[in-house]
């Protein structure tokens, strides 16, 4: 039973991502300009999704989530500011490089990788763990790299930076689809409205190609890339599909939280690393080759590695 769930949860999720890996390096997709996929994903599909899965929720479920945003966010920062610190202390890279590098190691890829992976091993309740999670790494840690990266672009350019670039990340985080549609579904769920019916199915219908699209997006991105092992992308695959996972056991039996709760943080903090560094580097003409080859040997390793997570977590 368990190899069943092993294999339902990850075999279309690779396969979908090889999908895009092939059609890149094949040309048959355009992988050097993704901006269209990924508003797709994004800005309509992801957030339909997402809002569909909390609007409708039961106001317990929703509440329920709030040990895994805990869990999650102290995780992410944890491994966010170690990386960090290892960066700018062993590899003297400068801070923005550093930043997007930590971005990558510390927020897991929520959208491609955790949503139909949840979704498999825990039914359709996995999308609201996945909406909390996610919405909790666009509020933490993408902020806080793009005030890194504005200050270091401005100092590159010879400009002022903006004169609040906290105030200035946080209001770009909250102005994404992908931050306020989870939201505003997770409020309509807690005051007791219901989400019209006919409503529900215009969003479900946008929202059922997030998973699908969001994964052969991730192997469009990955194809771009150069694979370059050395001892950094060893170290922070590492990181990402171990150490942020034993971290966060150790949060979850530090704070005496209950088995459902801590397996479904344990399983999000599991997945590989995010593709949403690499675009932070392309976007900021950072190096997006060590971020490349960061996400896509964290994301082969994780084969194994989410394969241990799913026996070890859900035996039954």
């Amino acid at each position: 039973m368990t190899s069943n769930v092993i294999l339902m949860a990850l075999v279309p999720v690779f396969f979908v991502l090889l999908l895009g890996f092939v059609a890149g390096k094949a040309r048959v997709v355009d992988n050097g300009h993704v901006g269209g996929l990924n508003a797709l994903v994004m800005d309509f599909a992801l957030p339909a999704s997402l809002f569909a899965a909390t609007a409708s929720a039961p106001r317990d479920q929703i509440t329920d989530q709030v040990p895994v945003f805990l869990v999650f966010g102290l995780t992410m920062l944890i491994i966010y500011l170690a990386w960090y610190w290892f960066e700018r202390e062993f590899f003297e890279v400068t801070r923005s490089d550093a930043a997007v590098q930590a971005l990558t190691v510390g927020f897991p890829n929520l959208a491609g990788v955790g949503l139909p992976i949840l979704s498999t091993v825990l039914g359709p309740v996995g999308v609201v763990p996945v909406a909390v999670a996610l919405a909790t790494g666009s509020i933490l840690v993408s902020p806080l790299t793009l005030v890194i990266a504005e200050i270091s672009a401005s100092k590159v350019r010879g400009t002022d930076a903006p004169a609040s670039p906290v105030l200035t990340a946080i209001r770009r985080a909250f102005a994404k689809p992908v931050v306020w549609a989870p939201a505003l579904g997770v409020v309509l769920s807690l005051s007791g409205l219901n989400l019209d019916p006919l409503v529900h199915a215009c969003f479900v219908l946008i929202g059922n190609a997030a998973a699908g699209v969001a994964l052969f997006l991730t192997g469009l991105v990955l194809s771009a890339q150069s694979l370059r092992i050395d001892w950094r992308v060893v170290a922070a695959t590492g990181a990402a599909d171990i150490l942020r996972p034993l971290l966060a056991v150790a949060i979850v039996y530090g704070f005496h939280l209950g088995p459902d709760v801590a397996k479904t943080a344990i399983l999000l903090a599991a997945l590989p690393s995010g593709f949403f560094g690499i675009l932070f580097a392309v976007n900021y003409r950072l190096d997006s080759a060590t971020v490349g080859s960061m996400v896509i040997a964290s994301t082969g390793f994780s084969v194994v590695t989410l394969a241990i997570a799913i026996a070890t977590l859900f035996p039954h």
